[in-house]
């Protein structure tokens, strides 16, 4: 039957499909490896992961339940088992202990139940939209300002020629998907957009991000009190200089949705007489003091919004526009300078949960109606913006060449010889580039997919099972830094409490059941030092006062780390 596989008459039952279902059994065992992951299980409940299962999702009832298939992937995510296949490196017995049965699914059986999860198109992201909105209600003091930024994830496949995106962080043009994510002000996910054909950031938030959130941001003002402040704002979006647009934040502000972004043509610096120091208080609760300014400015299209700068200590000024006319400039320097806390969550989630990975392996077809730039636009363009880089080069040549007074008859001819042939070249070379600008307005920027050359041609990586994984990280993330904010009631610094965290999910506990009593008691080994032991009964007691329940069961869990009895 397998190791580690002590409950054969159950498994038996189950093939011959007179068993749905096995039940959740604990018994009293000690020194279970990653047993603290356990710890994060009050958490997992609590942000949805079994909440919608039975209602979004179905699989062919076998021995292992619907239930103990999102709680193993949510352990192992906190586990930090970097894939399905590296579950063949684990003791499944010992693993299948955590979860009430004799043991976990082998890899094989593991993704037939993710294949059979996915297998209704579009459940997946069901799925997150529901849980997007149920963290929203919950939180509803962190869904007034959103923060929006796109990340690439590579691809190094052969399957499909994706598209070439800049990849800021390889500083490389390379073949991958764009996702662009929506966070909270202390980075916090919320939900993604994934895009096989990146329409770009705007188009993003115009015609997906912006409508998807006036739908479900709670506590938005009602048309009432929207028409009698002409200055209040149903929430704020925060997104970097790729967003750009006075267009857009004219869009916006019609819609009554505040815009917060980076200035992209500042112009010249302000006097630092200007300037004054501010108290701000930032995301992570530290108090540092800020040399700030702020002035009234008109963009090109009328728009009139407020720009906020920063003074260095070395003298640079970073300028922020916003169209959030009732907060307090010191707010709004908040708020622009937390977009650290987003790209702190990428560089996290890349290196603890490996977001970019895939799950699988295959290609869809790409909706024959979504656009894209043409192959041929694109050729002009590059060829256009080479001959402008060798133009500049050209004139630089050109203007270093000097006539002196100490030059000889012989000189000055071949200096007007030199200077004449520059000029011809950069005559023709301004004609060429002219004949290229007409050739490229002449044809169209955008076709759709359709339209593609057979040789341009692309597909898209298959999404719903990535969708689904990356779902499940997203509540593991949210669980780990629930817990991580638990500890630091008694650490300073966010990264010690996470590191902190991440020892606990590693270390060993016993597991002791009561069926009289009906709790589970869920016993912690000492940690490394004695102040970290302090930290975590601070922990068991507030996980314990949540009167958690284990799935499937009726036991109610206890946590405790062993010499605080």
């Amino acid at each position: 039957m397998g190791r580690a596989t002590t409950r054969s008459l159950e498994r038996v039952a189950a093939s011959v499909g007179l068993l749905h279902g096995a039940g959740i059994e604990f018994e009293l065992v000690k020194d279970v490896p990653d047993g603290g992951v356990l710890f994060a299980l009050p958490a997992l409940l609590f942000l949805g992961l079994l909440s919608k299962s039975r209602e979004m999702f179905s699989m062919p009832e076998g021995f292992y339940p619907l239930e103990s298939i999102f709680l193993l992937l949510g352990l192992m995510a906190l586990a930090r088992i970097p894939s399905l296949e590296a579950l063949r490196y684990v003791a499944p017995g010992e693993w299948g202990k955590l979860i009430g049965l004799d043991r976990i699914p082998e890899v094989r059986t593991l993704r037939q139940k993710i294949t059979a999860l996915c297998a209704e198109q579009g459940s997946a992201q069901r799925w997150s939209n529901a849980l997007a909105k149920q963290w929203m209600a919950d939180e509803p003091e962190c869904a007034g300002v959103f923060y929006a930024d796109g990340h690439v994830r590579v691809y190094h496949g052969k399957l499909t020629d994706l598209p070439r995106r800049y990849i800021a962080r390889e500083r490389l043009c390379l073949r991958g998907t764009t996702d662009y994510w929506v966070n909270a002000m202390d980075g916090r996910p919320f939900f993604v957009v994934s895009c096989a054909v990146d329409p770009g950031l705007l188009s993003v938030l115009r015609d997906q991000i912006v409508p998807r959130l006036k739908a479900d941001v709670p506590n938005q003002p009602s048309e009432e009190e929207l028409e009698a402040d002409p200055l209040l704002s149903r929430f704020t979006i925060v997104f970097d200089r790729e967003g750009y647009s006075p267009q857009f934040f004219a869009q916006m502000k019609e819609q009554r949705i505040a815009v917060l972004t980076y200035h992209k043509f500042p112009g010249e610096l302000w006097p630092e007489q200007e300037f004054g120091p501010h108290q701000l208080s930032l995301v992570n609760g530290e108090q540092v003091t800020m040399e700030l300014a702020e002035r009234g400015v008109r963009l090109s299209n009328d728009l009139w919004v407020r720009e906020v700068r920063h003074l260095s200590e070395k003298g640079h000024q970073s300028s922020i526009l916003s169209t959030d006319y009732r907060s307090d400039l010191t707010k709004v320097a908040v708020a622009m300078f937390a977009r650290w806390c987003q790209e702190t969550f990428f560089k996290y989630m890349r290196q603890h949960y490996n977001l970019d990975r895939l799950i699988e392996y295959g290609t869809e077809a790409i909706p024959d109606t979504i656009r894209v730039i043409n192959p041929a636009w694109r050729q002009l363009d590059s060829q256009i913006r080479r001959q402008n880089a060798l133009l500049s080069r050209e004139l630089l040549r050109f203007a270093e060449i000097q006539l002196t007074q100490e030059m000889e008859p012989h000189q000055v001819e071949a200096y007007q010889s030199k200077k004449g042939q520059l000029q011809q070249a950069i005559e023709e070379r301004r004609h060429h580039i002219e004949q290229l600008k007409a050739q490229r307005k002449a044809i169209a920027k955008h076709i759709e997919i359709k339209d593609l050359p057979d040789k341009d041609r692309f597909q898209r990586l298959r999404s719903e099972k990535k969708h689904f994984i990356d779902t499940i990280k997203l509540i593991a993330y949210r669980a780990e830094t629930a817990l991580a904010q638990l500890a630091r009631d008694k650490i300073k610094r966010l990264d010690d409490a996470r590191s902190l965290i991440r020892q606990l999910f590693r270390t060993e506990v016993d597991l002791i059941p009561d069926q009289q009593n009906k709790v589970l008691t869920v016993r912690l080994h000492p940690m490394t030092t004695q102040a970290h032991d302090e930290i975590l009964r601070h922990i068991c007691a507030e996980l314990t006062a949540t009167e958690t329940v284990f799935p499937g069961t009726d036991l109610r869990l206890i946590y405790e780390i062993s010499g605080s009895c």
